[in-house]
């Protein structure tokens, strides 16, 4: 059971309701604009309706489900569907609203087989996350974004500024020696 087989239990579920709408994020999203680099993970976005009156969301109601279809196995952060581990990200801010809202439509091919849809995130956005998570990890993705040019710099430029990233983005910059592409 393949990547394909895996989004096919994710489309399931969000026609079931038991996710709203979901994206791919993380390394698995930025393979499709810069090179790929190793995961042991499939970082899902989703939006779920918080469920407690702290607003705090449950992801009980997703694990259940799964449980119930046999996904039982639990590998670090995620669970085990099919060959992939998967890490459910509930949005959290209005970038990660914004990164799922604009999410683009991909169609995967599944060598002879019917092709399976899915969204990913875009590249700017990707930065964004990048930028605000500022993990080592992260940070090296942002210079590969801004040095293979697999970036919308004005698009960059204006998620950046909408979500007030233009601080993480010069002090990204002056560490890492890469020019400025916002001119923040």
């Amino acid at each position: 059971m393949g990547i394909r087989a895996t989004l096919e239990v994710l489309n399931a579920m969000e026609a079931s309701g038991t996710i709203g709408r979901y994206a791919i994020a993380g390394a698995v999203a930025a393979y499709n604009y810069i090179e790929p680099t190793p995961t042991e993970d499939l970082d899902i976005l989703i939006s779920v309706e918080t469920n407690t009156p702290s607003g705090l969301v449950m992801l009980e109601p997703i694990f259940s489900h799964l449980r119930q279809r046999g996904f039982v196995t639990h590998q670090k952060e995620g669970i085990l569907i099919g060959d992939w581990t998967v890490q459910f990200l509930p949005v959290a801010s209005d970038l990660d609203r914004e990164a799922l809202t604009e999410a683009r439509d991909v169609e995967l091919d599944g060598d002879g087989e019917t092709a399976v849809s899915t969204r990913v995130l875009k590249a700017e956005h990707i930065v964004a996350i990048c930028l605000r998570l500022s993990r080592p990890k992260d940070l090296i993705r942002v210079a590969q974004f801004l040095t293979e040019s697999a970036v919308n710099v004005t698009a960059l430029c204006a998620v950046l500024s909408r979500h007030d990233l233009q601080e993480a983005l010069r002090l990204f910059c002056r560490r890492s020696g890469l020019a400025n592409p916002c001119g923040f």
